[in-house]
């Protein structure tokens, strides 16, 4: 027999339960700042006290955020420049704060997962971090504070764009719906996605084990975290039955959508809290499917992060599963696909579906889930078509 791997120290078992103890699995020890997480299950004082977020007014000077389509923090890079641009102490922080954004996870690259978006997407951080230094410390006027506040990369034509804001001014918010014959279930169901209200079946079925959770595939991660981020192929992923999969007809137009991505679904489950979890994929002509966007809501937080409420078994509650964002262009010949699941693991924890506090379950059970798409129950996600970039932008800080 091959020896046993050795555990690596402090990262988490997650398959442990209770989850809470996982910290004993992972180091022999409490830890302590674990057990305070876990014990402050939403968003409380606790969290309050230690977020940027909650002191965006007493920043005074401009900022700038940097960060990829990919990376596991590109929620706070797009969260502190539209923070900083609304709140903003002055006037001068809110009208030449910043925003980066590239193909990238938690750092500039060309290639990031399975694709090499070509030589114009790697930057250098070092380089921009000077300029923004020299103007802003040192007076020199290099004209980085005359800069449009927003520049980002299109994925699918591999294009640098600025923007005077974000979201882009001008987005039109499009609703694409799912629909299917009753069947979504994997990339061999019947699962539809159309800019038409839905006709059909009015649900799709699956079953959520906990014990046999869909394996993270690519995403948003980083920092050595032991699953592979990025651009991945979600075929394998999409084979699943407990994955829904709806994709649209063959584009013949270019689809560029740059900005916030939601997906309003109609759901029920048989228990008292579960996970929802959705993403926005391209498919292109040769079946290859890039996850350009990804999602998760545990269902007890729909209301909020800081309104913790449980379900009624088997009613029907209309969930927003936040995508964060993404600019991407689905070229013709493309398709766009939309997948729901239950489970991501282990980049998201299992719910057990028990409907117990956070960390505390020591046993799991399936849950059985359904997604409703009637024209009264209209299951959609809301793709930000913007006007499609010209040719890339000119930048000092691109190395080109």
């Amino acid at each position: 027999d091959a020896p046993a791997r050795p555990r690596r120290p402090g990262l988490v078992q997650p398959r442990t339960l209770p989850l809470g103890r996982a910290d004993l699995a992972s180091s022999n020890r409490a830890v302590q700042h674990f057990r305070d997480w876990m014990r402050h299950q939403s968003y409380d004082d606790y969290w309050r006290a230690i977020s940027d977020e909650e002191r965006f007014d007493r920043v005074q000077v401009p900022v700038h955020t940097w960060g990829g389509w990919f990376d596991i923090f590109l929620q706070g890079t797009i969260n502190g420049f539209a923070g900083v641009r609304a709140k903003g102490a002055t006037d001068k922080a809110r009208r030449e704060t910043k925003m980066t954004i590239g193909p990238w996870g938690h750092g500039a690259s060309q290639k990031f997962g399975d694709i090499d978006f070509g030589a114009s997407a790697m930057r250098s951080l070092f380089e921009r971090e000077i300029r923004w230094y020299g103007h802003y410390l040192n007076g020199e006027d290099n004209g980085i504070n005359r800069e449009p506040p927003v520049e980002i990369f299109y994925m699918g034509i591999n294009r640098w764009a600025y923007h005077e804001d974000w979201p882009v001014p001008g987005t039109r918010y499009t609703p694409f719906y799912l629909a299917s014959g009753g069947s979504a279930n994997s990339a061999r169901g019947d699962g539809r996605l159309s800019g038409e209200k839905p006709a059909g079946a009015p649900s799709d079925t699956y079953a959520y084990d906990p014990n046999n959770p869909a394996p993270t595939t690519g995403g948003n991660n980083c920092c050595g975290a032991p699953t592979l981020a990025g651009p991945r192929d979600q075929r394998p992923v999409e084979a699943r039955h407990d994955v829904l999969v709806y994709t649209s007809d063959i584009l013949r137009d270019p689809v560029p959508v740059a900005g916030p991505v939601k997906l309003r679904l109609h759901a029920s489950t048989d228990g008292r809290d579960t996970d929802w979890m959705a993403k926005l994929v391209d498919v292109f002509p040769t079946g290859y499917a890039m996850n350009v966007a990804e999602g998760a809501l545990r269902a007890r937080f729909r209301r909020g992060l800081d309104r913790m409420e449980l379900l009624r078994p088997n009613e029907v509650y209309e969930f927003a599963v936040d995508l964060v964002g993404t600019a991407n262009v689905f070229l013709p010949g493309h398709r766009i696909r939309v997948d729901v699941t239950s489970s991501n693991f282990p980049q998201f924890d299992r719910n057990p579906n028990t409907g117990e506090d956070l960390g505390v379950s020591e046993r799991v059970r399936v849950a059985r889930q359904t997604i409703f798409h009637t024209a009264e129950q209209p299951s959609h996600i809301v793709l930000p078509i913007v006007t499609l970039p010209g040719p890339d932008v000119a930048s000092s800080s691109s190395g080109r």
